[in-house]
């Protein structure tokens, strides 16, 4: 990707439905460099769905999402090469070692060793290289994941409840180094935290059934809703009888 170019990512009339039920309604959204946008919704509210067609593993209804300038249904191979995904519960070859599941991971996309180290040691999983999968805690298992999601270096990183399972400290670690990793990337986090949200992202789209309620910083959903905090702005607007405010 060239520093010129600045749009990692355009959303353009997105639906998807699963029979009547429509997971996501018209979504319409673009990113750039140096972004990291919460994705902020009730449970349901169609955040992993975005995620998974945004990756390529769900084919939208109707609508286009495009990846540096590029249509993901006309150059799928280029838009997974240029995305790093880490799915909510990710999942891991449990029989096998750290190190051999992420030199695996490595090779498919033509990576070799020093791909690996590197992921590694930025996801702080070396101590773990030799242990199974299997015997790994949640909180190490789901670091596993973030390092193979990193193994490319890809300029856009989709990261599903990237803290899930993590101890406090672990938490500050990983949201201290997706800040860090934000300045050539557009980073994408699906959380219910309104906390990490707030504090980690400089970008919030609040979604509630399949529909985008709300774009901008934690200021500009203040000043949307009329309120003081980022918890009364999100009961604002997903809940049809709010007493608040």
């Amino acid at each position: 990707m060239k520093k010129t170019e600045k749009t990692t990512l355009k959303v353009q009339n997105l639906c998807k439905n699963y029979g009547e039920i429509q997971a996501s309604n018209n979504l319409n959204f673009k990113t750039e460099i140096g972004e990291v946008v919460a994705l902020l919704g009730p449970n349901g509210a169609g955040k992993s769905t975005l995620m998974n067609m945004i990756a390529g593993y769900l084919a939208p209804t109707s609508g286009k999402i495009e990846v540096l300038g590029k249509d993901i249904a006309q150059e799928p191979i280029f838009a997974k090469e240029n995305i790093g995904f880490l799915p909510e519960g990710a999942p891991l070859y449990a029989d096998l070692t750290v190190k051999r599941f992420l030199l695996y991971m490595a090779q498919l996309r033509g990576l070799g060793k020093d791909a690996v180290q590197k992921a590694a040691e930025i996801a702080n999983v070396t101590d773990v290289f030799a242990q199974k999968v299997e015997t790994l805690s949640k909180g190490y298992q789901r670091r596993v994941g973030f390092a193979q999601s990193i193994l490319s270096d890809p300029p856009i990183l989709l990261l599903d409840e990237p803290t899930d399972g993590l101890d406090p400290n672990q938490k500050d670690y990983i949201r201290a180094l997706i800040k860090k990793m934000a300045k050539d990337k557009t980073i994408i986090i699906s959380t219910h935290l309104l906390d990490e949200a707030e504090s980690v992202c400089n970008r919030i789209i609040l979604l509630d059934k399949g529909c985008i309620k709300a774009d901008g910083t934690a200021e500009d959903l203040l000043k949307q809703t009329k309120t003081r905090s980022i918890a009364a702005a999100f009961r604002k607007l997903t809940q049809k009888d709010n007493p608040d405010e």
